[in-house]
């Protein structure tokens, strides 16, 4: 079942190749006309910098990417648009009525950590097979990452407290899915977004918003309405009039078996301390305190010390918390010299000024701990890895002949990430500015 099936799309959805930049298809159709579209290349993503004040980046949208590769395929439909509007030309038009991805690609496991330089994926096929597919990657790439970025740093802020993934109202209805699944990866619990949960297994939550407190004639018939409906353990709005009063109503309605209330607006920090005394005063000990409000990881970590539960997270999460992309770049390394399969790699990289030169070369990457196991540098070259470094290897193989070779379960990913994250320098537990965690070591 595909994509557009499970979220309940039209099934005209176009397929994965109209995410495409147009120049992708006109290099194409030169590099055909010229005879060099099938020579053999390495393209790599990377990224020059980490966006300013994170310490490390989190690989996510890996799973989305294989999927993206796999739907590659230019139907009908798709040819008759690109032959409507000229894009390229009839030969090229041919080639992509019989486009299969036959390459290979290997990559950082998703929920790793990257950081500048870090080859986190390598795709290497044709430059036919290869070139086509960048847009869709790091569009894909780009916006995983930031958001899993984010929901890291928040997850740590958080300190083990449960977090809930509230953004779908704040963007794009797929992106709001890919950000749910990005935000899982990252630390986060839970998501409010059913399209997330039936599409990745997510768990979901969700109770009821300040129009449910305002469509009854009072306060005291919304709560009663909803814990009637969905039982005593359920979650009460309780800042739609007045707090104190919501929390006694609250707690006269549901008892203390009151699963949990909400605050959604006011000092934070103040009106959680004042409403756990009050639950505590009512005999309501057990029932839990959940904020939200938009919600960063500065503002998380300023409610440490507050009596707060469970936080909920949307605007800021699903942005990428100021930084929506990652700038990840999909740079040609590699290419051999002629079409014939067995002819040699030649290193190949862009120089210019600003800070925009690449690295040529096809490269491996290693992270070295140091003598108690904790990571002291990532390590990227070309050539044979150093053999004390084979243990430490970061790039697995995802891709082998166009065919996927693994996919992995989401809580597998997730739990990937929370360990690597607690490998990294204690320095990475810090919200504070500074230089990446890890240098960037090249061999």
């Amino acid at each position: 079942m595909n994509t557009a099936d499970l979220l309940g799309l039209p099934v005209d959805v176009p397929s994965t190749a109209l995410f495409t930049d147009q120049y992708e298809l006109t290099m194409l159709q030169a590099a055909l006309r010229a005879g060099t579209a099938e020579r053999r290349s390495v393209f790599e993503v990377f990224t020059r910098r980490l966006p300013e004040g994170r310490r490390y980046g989190v690989v996510a949208g890996t799973g989305r990417v294989l999927d993206a590769v796999e739907n590659f395929r230019f139907d009908e439909g798709v040819l008759d648009f690109l032959r409507d509007r000229k894009i390229v030309d009839e030969p090229t038009l041919k080639w992509l009525a019989d486009y299969r991805f036959r390459g290979d690609i290997q990559g950082y496991p998703e929920g790793e950590v990257y950081f500048p330089g870090s080859p986190l994926l390598r795709v290497e096929s044709t430059f036919a097979e290869a070139v086509v597919l960048e847009t869709v990657i790091l569009s894909i790439l780009n916006h995983d990452s930031a958001v899993a970025a984010a929901a890291s740093r928040m997850s740590l802020a958080a300190r083990g407290r449960p977090l809930i993934e509230m953004g779908a109202r704040r963007t794009h209805e797929l992106a709001a899915v890919a950000a749910s699944r990005a935000a899982y990866i990252g630390g986060f619990a839970s998501t409010s977004d059913l399209a997330a949960g039936f599409r990745y297994g997510i768990p979901t939550v969700g109770t009821s918003a300040h129009a449910f407190t305002l469509l009854h004639d009072s306060e005291r018939d919304a709560f009663t309405a909803q814990v009637d409906s969905l039982g005593r353990g359920t979650t009460l709005l309780v800042d739609t009039y007045d707090v104190a009063e919501a929390v006694r109503l609250a707690v006269e309605i549901a008892g203390p078996e009151l699963g949990a209330v909400r605050i959604d607006s006011g000092d934070l920090l103040l009106v959680a301390h004042r409403v756990r005394q009050q639950l505590d005063e009512l005999g309501a000990r057990d029932t839990k305190i959940v904020v939200t409000s938009d919600l960063d990881e500065y503002a998380i970590a300023s409610l440490a010390a507050a009596p707060v539960d469970a936080y909920g997270v949307g605007t800021r999460l699903v942005t990428g918390s100021g930084h929506p992309t990652c700038s990840m770049v999909y740079k040609l390394v590699a290419r051999a010299g002629s079409a014939d399969p067995a002819a040699p790699l030649v290193a190949v990289a862009k120089k210019s000024l600003g800070g925009k030169t690449s690295i040529g070369g096809r490269k491996w990457a290693a992270r070295r701990p140091d003598a108690e196991g904790v990571a002291e540098a990532e390590v990227v070259g070309t050539g044979e890895m150093p053999p004390e470094l084979a243990p430490h290897a970061l790039l697995a193989d995802l891709v082998h002949g166009g065919e996927v070779l693994t996919r992995e379960p989401l809580d597998m990913v997730r739990a990937r990430h929370l360990a690597v994250r607690d490998a990294l320098p204690l320095s990475a537990m810090q919200l504070s500015r500074g230089e990446p965690v890890l240098p960037t070591e090249y061999a």
